[in-house]
Protein backbone atom coordinates (compact mmCIF):
# COMPACT_ATOMS: atom_id res chain seq x y z
CA UNK A 1 0.00 0.00 0.00
CA UNK A 2 1.30 3.74 -1.19
CA UNK A 3 1.96 5.96 1.88
CA UNK A 4 0.04 9.06 2.24
CA UNK A 5 1.89 11.82 2.78
CA UNK A 6 1.27 14.68 4.58
CA UNK A 7 2.92 17.80 5.17
CA UNK A 8 2.81 19.36 8.76
CA UNK A 9 3.65 23.47 9.14
CA UNK A 10 4.91 23.61 12.91
CA UNK A 11 7.67 25.55 14.23
CA UNK A 12 6.88 24.20 17.82
CA UNK A 13 8.84 21.08 18.44
CA UNK A 14 6.46 19.75 21.42
CA UNK A 15 3.18 20.06 19.13
CA UNK A 16 5.54 18.65 16.14
CA UNK A 17 6.48 15.62 18.35
CA UNK A 18 3.09 14.96 19.59
CA UNK A 19 1.14 15.42 16.10
CA UNK A 20 3.41 13.11 14.75
CA UNK A 21 3.37 10.15 17.57
CA UNK A 22 -0.37 10.83 17.06
CA UNK A 23 -0.34 10.25 13.29
CA UNK A 24 2.15 7.16 13.57
CA UNK A 25 -0.08 5.52 15.77
CA UNK A 26 -3.14 6.15 13.58
CA UNK A 27 -2.15 4.63 10.76
CA UNK A 28 2.01 4.10 9.92
CA UNK A 29 1.59 4.37 5.99
CA UNK A 30 1.72 7.75 6.43
CA UNK A 31 4.46 9.37 5.91
CA UNK A 32 4.45 12.96 7.29
CA UNK A 33 7.45 15.78 6.52
CA UNK A 34 7.68 18.49 8.42
CA UNK A 35 8.90 22.19 7.81
CA UNK A 36 8.87 25.31 10.48
CA UNK A 37 8.18 27.78 8.74
CA UNK A 38 5.75 29.03 5.90
CA UNK A 39 8.74 30.46 3.88
CA UNK A 40 9.97 26.09 3.85
CA UNK A 41 6.41 25.24 3.56
CA UNK A 42 6.13 27.23 -0.14
CA UNK A 43 9.21 26.19 -0.79
CA UNK A 44 8.21 22.19 -0.36
CA UNK A 45 5.20 22.34 -1.87
CA UNK A 46 6.45 24.50 -4.90
CA UNK A 47 10.00 22.55 -4.88
CA UNK A 48 12.26 25.42 -4.72
CA UNK A 49 14.49 26.86 -2.54
CA UNK A 50 15.89 23.49 -0.50
CA UNK A 51 12.97 21.43 -1.36
CA UNK A 52 13.91 21.44 -5.56
CA UNK A 53 15.25 18.00 -5.17
CA UNK A 54 10.90 17.35 -4.64
CA UNK A 55 10.63 18.54 -8.34
CA UNK A 56 8.40 15.85 -9.97
CA UNK A 57 7.25 14.14 -6.87
CA UNK A 58 3.67 14.09 -5.58
CA UNK A 59 2.17 17.19 -3.28
CA UNK A 60 0.65 15.59 -0.34
CA UNK A 61 -2.33 14.75 -0.02
CA UNK A 62 -3.00 17.03 3.39
CA UNK A 63 -1.67 20.26 4.65
CA UNK A 64 -1.50 20.83 8.67
CA UNK A 65 -0.67 24.33 8.78
CA UNK A 66 -0.12 26.22 11.76
CA UNK A 67 -1.15 30.17 11.90
CA UNK A 68 1.41 31.66 13.68
CA UNK A 69 4.86 30.94 12.02
CA UNK A 70 7.91 32.53 11.82
CA UNK A 71 9.00 34.35 8.24
CA UNK A 72 5.75 34.34 6.66
CA UNK A 73 2.09 33.28 8.69
CA UNK A 74 0.58 30.44 8.29
CA UNK A 75 -2.16 32.74 6.69
CA UNK A 76 -0.17 33.89 4.06
CA UNK A 77 0.90 30.54 3.55
CA UNK A 78 -2.43 29.72 2.57
CA UNK A 79 -3.19 32.62 0.64
CA UNK A 80 -0.09 31.55 -1.18
CA UNK A 81 -2.00 27.59 -1.75
CA UNK A 82 -4.67 28.89 -3.00
CA UNK A 83 -3.03 31.42 -5.27
CA UNK A 84 -1.27 28.83 -7.22
CA UNK A 85 -2.90 26.19 -9.68
CA UNK A 86 -0.76 23.60 -8.73
CA UNK A 87 -1.64 23.93 -5.10
CA UNK A 88 -5.17 25.50 -5.08
CA UNK A 89 -6.97 22.21 -4.74
CA UNK A 90 -4.81 20.64 -1.76
CA UNK A 91 -6.73 20.33 1.54
CA UNK A 92 -5.50 22.43 3.87
CA UNK A 93 -6.25 21.97 7.55
CA UNK A 94 -5.29 24.60 10.33
CA UNK A 95 -4.14 23.21 13.33
CA UNK A 96 -3.42 25.95 15.73
CA UNK A 97 -3.70 27.43 19.29
CA UNK A 98 -5.24 30.10 18.42
CA UNK A 99 -9.01 31.02 19.52
CA UNK A 100 -9.35 34.28 18.24
CA UNK A 101 -12.10 35.22 16.14
CA UNK A 102 -10.18 36.88 13.06
CA UNK A 103 -8.31 33.69 12.68
CA UNK A 104 -10.82 31.63 12.37
CA UNK A 105 -12.47 34.33 10.23
CA UNK A 106 -9.43 35.00 7.79
CA UNK A 107 -8.81 31.12 7.60
CA UNK A 108 -11.97 30.48 5.77
CA UNK A 109 -11.76 33.47 3.77
CA UNK A 110 -8.89 32.39 2.60
CA UNK A 111 -10.33 28.87 1.67
CA UNK A 112 -9.04 26.38 4.36
CA UNK A 113 -11.23 22.68 4.45
CA UNK A 114 -11.10 22.92 8.39
CA UNK A 115 -10.06 24.51 11.52
CA UNK A 116 -8.58 22.66 14.22
CA UNK A 117 -7.97 24.26 17.85
CA UNK A 118 -5.12 22.40 19.44
CA UNK A 119 -6.29 20.53 22.50
CA UNK A 120 -3.87 21.93 25.88
CA UNK A 121 -4.44 18.30 27.25
CA UNK A 122 -1.82 15.41 25.83
CA UNK A 123 -4.71 12.78 25.53
CA UNK A 124 -6.87 15.22 23.52
CA UNK A 125 -4.00 16.45 21.20
CA UNK A 126 -3.63 12.94 20.60
CA UNK A 127 -6.91 11.73 20.23
CA UNK A 128 -7.33 15.07 17.63
CA UNK A 129 -4.32 14.58 15.27
CA UNK A 130 -5.13 11.07 15.00
CA UNK A 131 -8.80 12.03 14.04
CA UNK A 132 -7.45 14.26 11.43
CA UNK A 133 -5.47 11.11 9.98
CA UNK A 134 -8.60 9.36 9.90
CA UNK A 135 -10.92 11.48 8.29
CA UNK A 136 -8.78 13.15 6.23
CA UNK A 137 -6.63 10.42 4.75
CA UNK A 138 -9.38 7.57 5.05
CA UNK A 139 -12.80 8.71 4.32
CA UNK A 140 -12.16 12.05 2.60
CA UNK A 141 -11.84 12.20 -1.35
CA UNK A 142 -10.21 15.00 -3.05
CA UNK A 143 -9.75 15.31 -7.04
CA UNK A 144 -7.15 13.59 -7.81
Amino acid sequence: MAKSRILLVEDNPHDRVLTLRALEEENPAYCVDTVEDGIEAMDYLLATGAHSNRAGEALPRLVLLDIKLPKMDGLEVLERIRANEITRLLPVVVLTSSAQQKDLIESYRLGINSYIQKPVSYDEFIKTAKQLGTYWLGLNKTPR
